[in-house]
């Protein structure tokens, strides 16, 4: 017999789609409302990422800065969300300074692994 699905988030029925609240919240965005929704989501995301990592590490930001060979103002900016033009480079030193070598990418559900030894300089 099927398992039967459980939601814990509330949802409301529309015709014979069950939608989950931010499923109703992203369609009552406008397109501009959606393009801004989705940068700030791709910046909590690195932000967590990097509050994760350093919990786990119990890395400090001026630690991390100085592995990372960046400035701490770098590391807290990212931290709190509030920088959002950071170069390649720079995420690629923060990341490898935390122990992570490699990292995907995606576009419409296909990833791609990047390994980080392809950005090693010749």
């Amino acid at each position: 017999m099927p398992r039967k699905k459980t939601s814990y988030v509330k949802t409301s029925v529309d015709k014979d789609k069950i939608k989950s609240t931010y499923e109703e919240f992203i369609e009552k965005l406008s397109p501009e409302e959606k393009i801004k929704f989705d940068e700030e989501y791709r910046e909590l995301l690195l932000s967590e990422l990097i509050l994760a990592a350093m919990a786990e590490d119990e890395v400090s930001v001026r630690d991390l800065a100085q592995r990372a060979q960046v400035s701490p103002t770098i590391i807290q900016a990212m931290r709190s969300g509030s920088k959002d033009n950071y170069s390649m480079a720079t995420f690629y030193k923060i990341l490898k300074s935390l122990g992570y070598n490699q990292f995907m990418v995606g576009k419409n559900g296909h990833f791609i692994n990047i390994d980080f030894a392809q950005f090693r300089k010749k």
